[in-house]
Parts: C-alpha cells; structure tokens; sequence
C-alpha cells in the first residue's frame, strides 16, 4: 500500500542517518492514538529487528541530531523510545484532499487482486424452509467479504450453497403426502413446507419416543422422597439428567449416524422417509420432480428477500448436484486407505477430529461427502486463490474434519480453505414448532424505522419513496447490529438501540451520509475541485482530512483482519467527526473561497463514507 509523502519523507531520512532500507522503516512508522502528539511516530527499538542498534537511546539521539527539518515535517521530539513527528497540516490536508479529489469513489480501493478468483460460500439456506434469523450472520457477513474482495481488485464468486439433499426431504414429501395443500403451497410455499415439516417431525417424535417404565418413574419418585430428608438440596423429578462427557456424545451420536439415524424405537414415518429419500438417490423420477418444484418455489422466494437486502450471487449451487460427482472422490478416498468399512458404512478415522462417517450402511451420502465433492469442483472450475465458508462456529469440528479430510486426499489447495466462523444472535431463540423468520425482521424494523420518519412531519414529505427508504435504514440497522463487535463474538438483538439515531448505529451512519448530502441543496455551495485547501486552517478540519487519509489503510485492515467491525468502527469516527465539523465549519455565509474550501472537505468525507457504507452491503441515502 502506498505511504504518504510525509512518511516517506521521515523513512528516507531515518534510512540514510542509520543506513538501513527505506521499506522496513515505512513498514514500522505508526499513526499515534493521541494525535495531539504527532502526527507520525517511529517506535526505534522496532527497527533492531532489521539492524543491530544498540542502545535504542544512543540511536534516537543520532537520529535526532542529524534529522533536517523542512516544509514538510516541522518538528521531532522524544517520547521514551519513540520519536514523533510533526508535519505541515496545510500540505497534509492539502495532499490528502486532492487524492480524494483525484480518485472520487475509487479512493482506497485497490488493483492488488488482479482478478484472482475468492470464492465465499454464503447464505446457503435449506430449501422448503423459511429463511430465518440464523442465516442473517451468513448472509451479511458473506456480503460483505464479496464488496470487499471486489475493491481490491479480487474477482469474488459468490455461492449460494443451497441445503437442497438429505433424508429430510424424503421427511417433507411423507409429509406433503399428508398435510400438504396444492392451494396453500401456492400462496405460500415457503410457509406451507414449513408448516408440513414441523408437523411430520411431531409425529416421527411421537412414534419415536419410548413406552414409560412404571418401575422406573416409582424409583425415581422414592429417590426424590430419600433425598428430601438429608440436609443436602433436594433433588427433584424435574431435576436435569448428569451431563454427558463430550466423549460420549460424541460417540452416540457418531453411533446414530452409522446405523442411518435409527431412532431408538422404530418409527414407520420416519423408514418410509429414508426409502423416499433412498428414491431421489438412485434417480427416481416422480421423487425428484416433487423435490424439484420445492426446489423452484424456495428459491423464487429466496431471491426476493436477496433483492431486499441488495445482495446478487454469482452461483445458485446445492448438495443435490454432487451426487455423480461423489464417486471419483470414494475413488481416491479408498486409494489412499483413508477408509474402512464398519457395519456396511464407510468411515475415516482422524487422529484429532474422530471418526467421521461418509457414507451410511443404505449407500446413501451425508453432508461432508458432498462437501469434499463440491470443493473438488470448485477448485477445478474456478482455480481460486482462497475459498471461504461463512458458516456459524457450531460447525467447527465439521469443517476441521473437511479440511482434514481434503488434505490427506492429497488436495495442496486444502490449505486455501478458510472457515469464517461467527457466534450466535441471542435475543431470537425459538420454541420447537416456532421460528422467527428474516422477512419479519426485515418488515418489523422497517415499520418500526417508518414511525420514527413521520414523527417529523416536515422531513416525511420531502422523501420521494418513504417506504424504500424506511427499509432500507432498517436494513441498515440490523447490519450495523450484526458488525458492531467482532464476528465470533455472541450478541444481544436489540430492537430498541439497533433504530436509535443516538449513538452507534446503522441508522446515525445513514442520518451522517445523508446530512451530508443536503449540504449542497442547503446551503447552495457547489463542488470546486480548484478551490483554495489552504483556508483549511483549523483543528477540526485537520483532524477530519487525516482521518479520510487513513481510509485505505483501514481498508488494508479490514482485508487482512476480514473482520467488518474494523471497517464499521472507522465510519462511526469518521461520522462524529464530521458531525462535530458541522458546528464549526460553516458554509452558508461564509466568503466563497472559504465556502468552497469547507464544502470540499465535506465532499470528500461524503465519497468515504459512501464507499465504506457500500462494502459493508448497504445503500448510502441522500435523505432520510
């Protein structure tokens, strides 16, 4: 990444005084937090990592004493074993403002990908279920890694790896055999395959669950009774079972997979759903039309919702397309003795991760089967240069034994995969039967964001299409929610602080973008790229131009991080600096050079703040 003149200029004078490379030396100048300070500093005892120094003293005195100060850095002082700097601001507001001037919205972006492929696999509902508030992480976090791939120069391929296979959709066509309505799947598929998996599910459970033991309830009771009279606590029949270890979950349900998911007791819905599912398998055809017009419906609806919150995927894909894709990988699993068969199942054996099933004792596939297929395809066709998977943190052991598994196939690009793993939203936990779906969310924020619009009357009116823009500040809202805090961290969704306009939100970045724009309609000032930056002579307007000089270092950050709060934290800086700018710098008024100098300033913090808003999937707005 490019340096500023003024670093460039204290790394080439730092180079010849201690004869050291002038690229090492830019590597190690920072931007101090207390800007009051420096402007720039240099932590000398760093620079030991690329030549002996000595006494880091001995060294900042050398340096000190033979640094020759001009135009462009006025001062050098000590600060322990840091050696700050001053530079002119009037040439740093300047040089930092005609860049922007210069680039307009391409302004820290980037060329360094040249087009290498980035495939980020994202979203990836099930189908004939409704998209709910556990895909809202995948989903924006996946965004947001295309936008940001994109404005530094990668070429992102964006994978909707639809749930589209499984023994679950044998479940759902048992159960649209007996529930389903040709009517209701018409007005609303989405909600009707839902409502049919719930209620077949209930009836697996009740045909599963085991006849009640007298014997074993009587014990229970007495133990109850025997334990009351000690002076320990009580323990009752509503206490919670011992926990078991993570070994024996482990192993029991590794067990339940091998033997095909039996229940303990046997249940006819749930037979007659593996022999269905076992149909699509082997190529049936009236079973796989049936799972195809699910298929069409769910995805219709799906990319409605997608149009909604702005997102495109450049590939509609799913588990279902793997199936003659999956024998070349056994192939190759089987050549390098990675399995062995137990109870007719194949299984590997991973010295960290476990046993790991790949394929059940009826021939059938599971997820990390197709998963190891869809990779191999992946990188055949698109020859990536990273591949991400943007997948919750419960799936951490699945994807440990993916990559695992690819590696000992002999995959070198396994090492190319990445798992972005994120925590849970707290707040939308759902009752079995229950789920909150994302277009609710969506509908209830925007309704809640257009209450708040009218409750100023005079700003209402002058909205051409308040129902757009109330979704989109919405949208907005519960993005910004989402990026607040680092991506593994779990977080509370909270409908009240999400559409306050006070504080850090998704609704104060979009008021800042938007006051923003009224500046020219308000106070008739006009962009002038030949205007005068010289008048720009105060504090405020010094500290906003740095900070717009550190966007594509952010962006840097931001990349190397993938972490979208880097990105969101800069904006919200960036925004309560200009809203403090606006009580100082003045336009409407003002002698016109000095109009025009402030109002490029603003139009510079605009093209930013438009730019950054854009990378984390949102739609700036000019009024709001």
């Amino acid at each position: 990444m490019s340096k500023s003149v003024f670093e460039n200029e204290i790394a080439k004078q730092v180079g010849s005084i201690l004869e050291m490379d002038t690229a090492k030396i830019l590597d190690c100048i920072e931007v101090p937090k207390n800007k009051d300070l420096a402007d720039f500093a240099l932590p000398v005892p760093r620079l030991n990592k690329f030549k002996p120094l000595g006494n880091p003293q001995e060294a900042i005195k050398k340096i000190q004493a033979a640094f020759v100060l001009n135009d462009t850095i006025k001062e050098i002082t000590v600060a322990g074993t840091y050696l700050n700097f001053k530079v002119n601001h009037t040439l740093q507001i300047k040089a930092i403002l005609d860049q922007i001037i210069a680039q307009k919205e391409n302004y820290g972006k980037t060329t360094q990908g040249q087009g290498r492929n980035i495939i980020v696999e994202f979203s990836s509902p099930n189908i004939a279920k409704p998209f709910h508030a556990g895909h809202l992480r995948s989903t924006m976090v996946g965004n947001f890694m295309c936008n940001l791939y994109k404005a530094t120069g990668y070429n992102p391929v964006a994978i909707n790896y639809l749930g589209d296979w499984g023994k679950q959709y044998g479940v759902l066509a048992v159960g649209f055999a007996k529930y389903g309505s040709e009517e209701a799947l018409v007005a609303d598929p989405i909600k009707h395959l839902f409502d049919v998996y719930v209620k077949i599910n209930k009836d697996i459970e009740n045909e599963s669950k085991p006849d009640e033991d007298p014997n074993e309830v009587k014990a229970e009771t007495s133990t109850t009774t025997t334990t009351t009279t000690t002076t320990e606590t009580p323990v009752t029949t509503e206490e919670k079972p011992k926990e078991e270890t993570k070994k024996e979950k482990k192993k029991r349900e590794f067990k339940s997979k091998e033997e095909g998911g039996k229940p303990k007791k046997p249940s006819a819905t749930d037979e007659e759903a593996r022999q269905y599912f076992k149909k699509m398998e082997s190529g049936d055809k009236d079973a796989l039309a049936l799972w195809q017009r699910f298929r069409d419906l769910s995805i219709e609806k799906y990319k409605q919702i997608y149009q909604r919150l702005n997102i495109h995927f450049d590939v509609y894909s799913g588990e279902s397309q793997m199936g003659g894709l999956m024998e070349k990988q056994y192939q190759i699993l089987e050549s390098k003795g990675l399995v062995k068969e137990s109870k007719g199942a194949m299984i590997i054996e991973l010295e960290k991760e476990g046993k790991v099933l790949v394929k059940k004792n009826d021939g059938t596939s599971l997820y990390i089967t197709r998963d190891i297929a869809a990779a191999a395809t992946r990188k055949e066709k698109y020859d990536f240069e990273k591949m991400y998977y943007c997948v919750a943190s419960q799936q951490d052991l699945h994807f440990r034994q993916l990559f695992t598994i690819l590696r000992d196939m002999g995959y070198a690009w396994a090492k190319d995969l990445t798992h972005i793993n994120y925590g849970m939203v707290l707040g939308m936990s759902t009752r079995k039967g229950t789920v909150v779906f994302l277009e609710d969310i969506l509908n209830k924020t925007k309704s809640k964001m257009l209450k708040i619009m009218k409750a100023t009357p005079e700003k209402f009116s002058e909205i051409e299409d308040p129902e757009k823009v109330a979704d989109i500040i919405g949208i907005s809202a519960v993005v910004i929610q989402d990026f607040a805090a680092r991506r593994i961290k779990d977080y509370e969704f909270n409908w009240n602080r999400m559409l306050s306009a006070d504080g850090d939100t998704g609704v104060y970045l979009q008021y800042a973008h938007a006051r923003l724009s009224s500046l020219e309609r308000k106070s008739g000032a006009t962009f002038n790229p030949e205007a005068d930056l010289s008048l720009l002579v105060e504090p405020v307007a010094h500290k906003m131009a740095t900070i717009l000089g550190r966007y594509p270092e952010v962006i840097q950050k931001t990349l190397t991080e993938l972490e979208a709060t880097v990105l969101v934290t800069y904006l919200f800086e960036l925004s309560h600096t200009v809203s403090q700018a606006h009580s100082i710098l003045w336009i409407k008024g003002q002698e016109k050079p000095i109009a025009d100098a402030r109002y490029v300033l603003y139009w510079a913090a605009k093209q930013v703040l438009s730019s950054g808003l854009k990378i984390l999937g949102l739609t700036p707005l000019d009024r709001m």
